[in-house]
This record gives C-alpha cells, sequence and structure tokens, in this order.
C-alpha cells in the first residue's frame, strides 16, 4: 500500500503499531469488498495529509488475513474504522461514510498539537511603546487582566453581585 499507510502484519505487530503512536487509525477492510475499494481513495489522502509520526498514524488490517485482530475489536461488516487513541477506542465509523471519516479523523489531527505555525505564537506578547522606552512583557499569562476586570471597579464581579433591593 502507497503512502503513509501501514498495513498490519499480525496481532503482535497490531500491539506494536498502537503502542508507536498517540492515534492510530485502522481501516478493516477485505479485498473482496466493494464499498471498501470505494473508500480507500479517501482514507489513502487523508494518510498523505494528515499523518504525524509518532502523533497520528494510518494502518490498514484485512479481516481475512488478521481475524484475530479484526475479532479482538469486534469487527463485523467491512468496512470499519477505528480511531484508537492510547490504545482505547474513541470513534468507530461502519460502513463507507467519506464525510465521517474526514471529520474523525480531523478532530484527531487537531487533538495531536499545534503543528509548525503553532510555535509562531508562543511568546508573551509586548507592550506597544516609543522607541525611548523598551518592550515590557504583558503581565504573567495570556489572561492576566481578566482577573482584575472580574474582581472590581465595574467588573464582572461587581455586576454579579446586584441584587434587587424589596421595595
Amino acid at each position: 500500500m502507497p503512502g503513509k499507510i501501514i498495513p498490519v502484519t499480525s496481532a503482535s505487530h497490531f500491539e506494536t503499531l498502537l503502542n508507536s503512536s498517540t492515534y492510530t487509525i485502522v481501516d478493516f477492510y477485505a479485498d473482496w469488498c466493494g464499498p471498501c475499494k470505494a473508500i480507500a481513495p479517501v482514507f489513502q489522502s487523508l494518510a498523505e495529509k494528515e499523518a504525524k509520526p509518532g502523533k497520528l498514524q494510518f494502518v490498514k488490517v484485512d479481516v481475512d488475513a488478521q481475524q484475530e485482530v479484526a475479532k479482538k475489536y469486534g469487527v463485523s461488516a467491512m468496512p470499519t474504522f477505528l480511531v484508537i487513541k492510547s490504545k482505547s477506542v474513541i470513534e468507530t465509523i461502519r460502513g463507507a461514510n467519506p464525510s465521517a471519516l474526514t471529520a474523525a479523523v480531523r478532530k484527531a489531527s487537531n487533538d495531536t498539537g499545534a503543528g509548525v505555525a503553532g510555535s509562531a505564537f508562543t511568546s508573551k506578547g509586548r507592550t506597544l511603546g516609543s522607541a525611548s522606552q523598551p518592550s515590557q512583557t504583558v503581565g504573567d499569562g495570556a489572561f492576566a487582566g481578566l482577573q482584575r476586570m472580574m474582581t472590581g471597579n465595574g467588573g464582572f464581579a461587581d455586576m454579579a453581585s446586584c441584587r434587587r433591593e424589596p421595595v
């Protein structure tokens, strides 16, 4: 199988794969299954776009060759896709449903953490000032001013404590 899809060769191989990545997207298929063949290009495309070494991997299990693995996960219809996170099944998709498969893969991909762009936004931020004043960091975190806003001087806490007085 081309690309970033790993064919499972045994039950122990499958266990090794599960231990090697946070998320594993599993395609249980059969060579004789028409719907399996129809959705295979979608699975391939998702694998090429979303696979992240050690975080998100794509594997295929031939149910005829790997009956032990299919039985362990209760696979009785093909195709069946499992989203496995840290060795626990968190989502099952039965049938050739490209939109459900795509949504499940994207959800897992988003949960694997920030990609390359995420590292661009890790600094604390700076205040604007003139050239005569050096930049200063803004608070200790992203919500440093929120505590001040909520605790007084017309903040949310003041509004939340307003009560209607009896007349």
